[in-house]
């Protein structure tokens, strides 16, 4: 019951903060020039200052665990390449397979995962930050090269198309927001306290900012026309991603904090980010909306059941 609450508590405010900015947009206190506006500062501007905090506060010299950083990047990367592969195949919408791969792929680890674990355990330890660092940049590189090969799909130029993936990767905003927070953490130098809070407060807007304008941008009549592939992202990302991965990962000897860092990981809901990136590269964001809804809300109970049943296999303490 303890696990329930704490996972309620964790995901339904989110849920509820884009309800509340449907119900606004619907009101007409929260128009498009809001959404566009509010999606361009979240992704230019907020998001980029989170990876950079997050990323310099990573403590890569201590306890710095090289097999469990690898297994989170394969593991992200397998998941990828082959949802992107089979979904390449299977979905007749095409221009909808970039945001499906990536709402079946893209969590919110960095935002959920050290709050489990401070919840369950008074600490993140080095799970999270490690986890992070393994999984996150990727997250971003490949969102970035799956939207624009989704905007391009139809090019024969082949030059053309891997030389605009390629400026997407290094000019996005989020990646050079990792990339940042990263020289900045090998350099070693402090981080002013004025430059600290003022990034702090920034990357603080991202997530209210970015619900309100998934929830005021919310099409329902073209959500529930997607709710096939938005519910079949909704099972791989909360369901199949843990129970292909999780016992691999147990198998390989993770236990406790390190196991909790992968459930979310792997199982947590898909991140609001993957919504503004896809509508700042020119895609409807439609899908992206609708698998954030529906993740966020289920992720509460599957959430928990991944917990239990590793607490109950003994594999967490």
């Amino acid at each position: 019951m303890d696990d329930l609450i704490f996972s309620l508590n964790s995901t339904i405010p989110v849920f509820l903060v884009m309800v509340i900015g449907y119900i606004l947009g619907k009101r007409g206190m929260l128009g498009e020039g809001f959404c566009k506006g509010s999606d361009r500062l979240v992704f230019r501007i907020t998001l980029p200052s989170m990876m950079v905090i997050d990323m310099y506060d990573i403590d890569l010299a201590s306890d710095f665990d090289g097999g469990y950083v690898l297994f989170c990047f394969l593991s992200t990367l397998i998941s990828i390449i082959v949802l992107w592969l089979v979904a390449g195949i299977v979905m007749k919408n095409k221009s909808l397979t970039a945001e499906f791969v990536q709402g079946s792929y893209r969590s919110s680890a960095a935002v959920l995962g050290s709050a489990f674990l401070i919840n369950i355990y008074g600490t993140t330890g080095t799970a999270a930050p490690l986890m992070i660092l393994g999984a996150v940049p990727l997250f971003n590189a490949a969102a970035v090269v799956l939207l624009t090969i989704g905007q391009e799909e139809r090019t024969s130029d082949g030059k053309a198309l891997a030389k605009k993936t390629f400026t997407g990767i290094i000019t996005n905003p989020i990646i050079l927001g990792i990339a940042v927070g990263t020289l900045w953490n090998l350099t070693g130098l402090g981080m002013p306290v004025l430059i600290r809070k003022s990034l702090s407060t920034l990357a603080g807007l991202s997530a209210p900012m970015a619900l309100i304008s998934i929830g005021a941008a919310f099409d329902a009549g073209a959500a529930l026309k997607l709710i096939k592939p938005t519910a079949v992202a909704t099972f791989i990302k909360l369901v199949a991603m843990c129970a292909v991965f999780l016992p691999v990962a147990a198998y390989m000897g993770y236990r406790d904090q390190k196991l909790v860092a992968l459930i979310i990981m792997l199982g947590s809901p898909a991140t609001a980010s993957g919504y503004v990136m896809a509508k700042a590269m020119g895609h409807r964001g439609v899908l992206a909306a609708g698998c954030i809804a529906m993740s966020t809300f289920v992720s509460a109970f599957t959430l928990t059941f991944w917990l239990w049943l590793f607490r109950m296999l003994g594999f967490i303490s």
